[in-house]
Formats: C-alpha cells, sequence, structure tokens
C-alpha cells in the first residue's frame, strides 16, 4: 500500500511539474484549426524534397457503431479529415491528434513519443482547434482544444444523451466541459468539423444540421443532465424542410466554416452553402446546390469561395465551384469544374475533401488543386477561363465558365485535401502521399511514399505530418 502510494505521489509530482514546465515558455500555434485558419488556405511554412521516413508512431484501433443494422467496424490509425494540429512550446514542436483508438493524443514531433492522451466514447475523425484563452484563471485553461468524435461506441442515433463535442485542456489533457448534440432531423449527431473562433466565440457546424455558437469558457459551463456544458448562445439551422425528404435525412454538416470580412460560410450536407451574418447572428446568403457536400468553403486571394461538390442527389457531375460570396446567389457563379464520377465505397463520384489553393507571391498563378473519387488529380488558374470551354452544373440546368486546366494526372483515389506550400504540392489519397514542384514545366512528381492515407498532412520546417489508416502516424522529411 506504502509503494502504491509513493507511486500515486511521484505521478501527481512529475503531472505538476510539466503542467509548469510546458508553460513555462513561449507557447506559439503554428496549425491551429483545420486547414489553418478562417480562410482554411494555410499550410505550412517549408516543404521537403523528399520523403523519407523520419519517424512513425502506432495510433491504434478502436471500434465503432455504423448502425444496428450494419453492427460495427473496426478502424486504425486516423481518417479524414484528421489533419494534425502543431503547437511550439519553446523550442519544441507538438502535434495534436484525434485518433481512431478514441484519443485525442499529444504527440512530440520530433521523438513520435506520446505526451499525453485524452479517451473520447468512440473514434476520433475530424481535425480539433486550439484556443489561446488570453484571460483564462490558470495556466490549465490558457490554451484549450475543441474536438469532436463519433457518437459513441455502441450507441444510436436515438440515445438520450450524445456528448460528442468535448474541450480539453491543451496543457493537462483533461476534459474542461462537454456539448450533448441533440438529436434534430439529421441522421448524425456525430461532429467531424472544425470551429472556428471569432473574438472569442466558438461557431460550429453539428452534423445534427445545427450551427452552433457557443460562449467557451469553463466558467460559463453549467451542469446539465449530469455533464458540465457550455453555454450556446444562439443557433441556425442548415436545412431547409424540403431537405429532409430530398436528402434522405442526411443534413449532415462535416465541413469547417471560413471567414470573409463579417460574414462566416459553410457548407452543408443539405445541398447548400450559407453565410452566416456576424452582426445579425443570422444566414443572410443561400447558395443552393442539392448535392451532398463534404468539404469546406475555401477562401482564395480575390475573397471568393472554392466548394467542392459530391456527386449524390444531382442528375450530373459532382465538381468544384468558385463563387463569388459579395453577389447574390444567383449570380455569384464564377465557373464550374465538373468531375466525371467513379465510384468508391458509399461515393458516386465527385470531390470529397476540400480544395487546396496557393499564394500568389509565391507563384506566377493563383492556383487551385483538387482530387477526384475518380483517382484524378486537378490543378487549375482560378482567377482564369478557358474561353472554348461552356460546362453543365452539377444539376444539368445551368451552364458556366470553365476554368484554365494547367495539369492533370491519374494518381489514386482521395478523399484528402491537396496542400501547396511555396511551389510545392503534396497531395495525400488511398494508395500513397505525392510530392510535386509546382514550379518546373511540366509540374514534377519529386517524391512518394506509399501508405493508405484518407486524413490531410501538414508541413513546418520541412517536415510533413499525416496519420494513415494503416495505423501509423508519420513524419515525412529530406
Amino acid at each position: 500500500m506504502k509503494f502504491y502510494s509513493f507511486k500515486v505521489l511521484v505521478s501527481i509530482l512529475f503531472f505538476w511539474i510539466y503542467t509548469n514546465e510546458a508553460l513555462s515558455q513561449e507557447v506559439r500555434l503554428i496549425n491551429s484549426t483545420f486547414l489553418g485558419g478562417e480562410g482554411r488556405n494555410y499550410y505550412g511554412n517549408s516543404a521537403p524534397d523528399q520523403l523519407n521516413l523520419k519517424w512513425k508512431y502506432y495510433l491504434g484501433k478502436g471500434k465503432t457503431t455504423i448502425s444496428r443494422k450494419h453492427g460495427d467496424r473496426e478502424w486504425a490509425g486516423a481518417g479524414w479529415t484528421g489533419q494534425p494540429l502543431l503547437v511550439e512550446e519553446g523550442d519544441s514542436l507538438f502535434i495534436i491528434q484525434g485518433c481512431y483508438d478514441h484519443h485525442l493524443k499529444k504527440l512530440n514531433a520530433e521523438t513520435g513519443k506520446l505526451v499525453w492522451q485524452y479517451k473520447f466514447d468512440d473514434v476520433v475523425k475530424g481535425t480539433g482547434t486550439i484556443w489561446n484563452y488570453k484571460n483564462a484563471p490558470n495556466k490549465e485553461q490558457s490554451f484549450i482544444i475543441f474536438q469532436g468524435s463519433r457518437l459513441g461506441y455502441g450507441k444510436f442515433l436515438d440515445n438520450k444523451h450524445i456528448p460528442s463535442y468535448r474541450a480539453i485542456s491543451y496543457v493537462t489533457g483533461k476534459e474542461l466541459w462537454r456539448l450533448d448534440v441533440r438529436m434534430t432531423d439529421s441522421y448524425s449527431r456525430d461532429v467531424d468539423g472544425s470551429c472556428l473562433m471569432v473574438n472569442d466565440t466558438l461557431y460550429i457546424g453539428l452534423e445534427n444540421g445545427i450551427f452552433t455558437v457557443i460562449d467557451p469558457k469553463p466558467s460559463s459551463a453549467r451542469n446539465k443532465n449530469g455533464m458540465l456544458q457550455p453555454k450556446i448562445l444562439s443557433e441556425a439551422i442548415l436545412y431547409e424542410k424540403e431537405d429532409i425528404s430530398h436528402h434522405k435525412k442526411n443534413l449532415v454538416t462535416e465541413s469547417s466554416p471560413s471567414k470573409i470580412g463579417n460574414h462566416l460560410y459553410i457548407a452543408s450536407g443539405s445541398g447548400h452553402i450559407y453565410g452566416y451574418n456576424l452582426d445579425s447572428d443570422s444566414i443572410d446568403w443561400d447558395f443552393y446546390i442539392g448535392s451532398d457536400i463534404d468539404g469546406s468553403a475555401i477562401v482564395t486571394n480575390d475573397s471568393c469561395l472554392l466548394i467542392s461538390v459530391e456527386k449524390q442527389y444531382i442528375d450530373g457531375e459532382g465538381g468544384v465551384f468558385k463563387l463569388d460570396p459579395k453577389k447574390s446567389p444567383d449570380k455569384c457563379v464564377e465557373w464550374y469544374f465538373p468531375v466525371k464520377g467513379s465510384k468508391i465505397g458509399s461515393w458516386h463520384g465527385g470531390i470529397i475533401g476540400s480544395v487546396g489553393v496557393n499564394k500568389k507571391m509565391e507563384s506566377n498563378q493563383n492556383l487551385a488543386a483538387f482530387i477526384g473519387v475518380n483517382g484524378q488529380l486537378y490543378i487549375v488558374e482560378h482567377d482564369k477561363f478557358n474561353d472554348q470551354k461552356i460546362v453543365f452544373g452539377p444539376n444539368n440546368l445551368k451552364k458556366y465558365k470553365f476554368p484554365k486546366l494547367i495539369y492533370s494526372e491519374l494518381i489514386n483515389a482521395s478523399i484528402s485535401t491537396p496542400i501547396f506550400i511555396n511551389n510545392k504540392l503534396i497531395v495525400a489519397g488511398y494508395n500513397s502521399i505525392r510530392l510535386y514542384d509546382t514550379s518546373t514545366k511540366p509540374i514534377k512528381l519529386l517524391d512518394k511514399f506509399e501508405a493508405e492515407f484518407e486524413s490531410t498532412p501538414v508541413v513546418h520546417n520541412n517536415r510533413v505530418y499525416i496519420a494513415s489508416r494503416n495505423g501509423n502516424f508519420y513524419c515525412l522529411g529530406n
């Protein structure tokens, strides 16, 4: 008993020392949310020239319940969207990764060693968001991770309580609150999206089809139904009544909100791109597509949106829209790029992941990259058109301009998001992750690393970090 008590005291002392040491150095958020920030268009500072294995860490595996009819599945590693978050503490870099073994993990990015892990009730799919709470009452709350999961292993849609969205201390790995995601007309109560923090207020689209505005401070949370839950400030419904039957209750919002000026933009699985006015706290812009939409609304350097479109519930092809949200929804389409369908798993075609964009200061061209379920990689100049080509939209009703295509290659099916870093492009898919040099003509493949990927990579200081469906987390570089 004395030996056991001594071990407990040593553990407590170690934890206290670590907690104080963790924030005794300057903390800097490198990648604090999915695709870097409010534009969903930052991916890292410098990319390597090779994809050699530097280290790998086994993330584990876990079971998830699909439905009463389809039973359970066992998944390994991490998947969509699954982009790692990066944090610097002094000279050390750390990774936050949601995993299919039901844990959110903090890893040392230099060694791949586990620092802490927090257990959810189910597999963790989406990417979290880290908030620097500058007026926090203590160190534990100074940096908070907001992370979602699937609804809970062994649970079903009609269970009374589904706390699938949570706040966890970055410093200690301890839970600060949990949100009970209520049942709606949607057939999901998971949380895959990454929230956006605006003036210390949390904005997120939940898979129950509700755009939720939250006061994230733990001091504002109250005990409700046996759980410490955050204060909900307002809500907006991300579907229309007719969508319920048309989409057979697939009203799921899996995307992450982006921001232009005083508006947030979010893609809904109900088939809409909604604009949420921060001044009036209400939706005042709605572009209807009709398909399922999984990717996020990506902001370009000319303040437009790139929207990936899945082939589902539509007569035409999925693909990519460029929209100008400064214009009314009936006049906002700049172009459409249709992608021929090719079924893989439950997907019938189009684009599942988000679109990647470069920064013109790093290139002579404004580039956008996307990869289809059909395995084809496309790179276009998103501010130029092919004057010889007009195409039908996703419903085969309207015709639109077509962007200038500069490169296309059949590589492998993917639901990941391609990422640009200076003149490099990194593309992950079900067979490999590939590194390209976009400054050459033609575009040149520099290297590839073979493994199964659904998640999106992140890059920092010539290192590529990405989780695989084979169970491993990889650090790749020169």
